[in-house]
């Protein structure tokens, strides 16, 4: 019963968390966008490393969603075992 409510827990937190990424993932990705067009304008060296940074940021960004999504989906594979368990079944 006590890992059934941890599992339940930390998918609950994991939830918020994706939640508050995905919230900010369109800015994150419009602004990487936004500068890497700059600098293919601009040709300009502290426009190309603004833009990669602001690349580097969106792709970490999207890496932790991956692992967020892929945690979310095992800890709901565990939480259904264990209710399986708890019924009997």
């Amino acid at each position: 019963m006590r890992r059934l409510r941890r599992t339940g827990d930390r998918l609950r937190r994991l939830r918020d968390d994706l939640r508050v990424l995905d919230e900010q993932r369109p800015y994150v990705v419009d602004d990487a966008d936004d500068l890497g067009l700059r600098a293919v304008v601009s040709d300009s060296p502290l426009d190309r490393h603004d833009a990669h940074e602001a690349a580097g940021h969106a792709e970490a960004l999207l890496r932790q969603r991956r692992h967020l999504v892929e945690e979310i989906a095992r800890l709901e594979t565990l939480q259904d075992r264990l209710l399986d368990r708890l019924g009997g079944g």
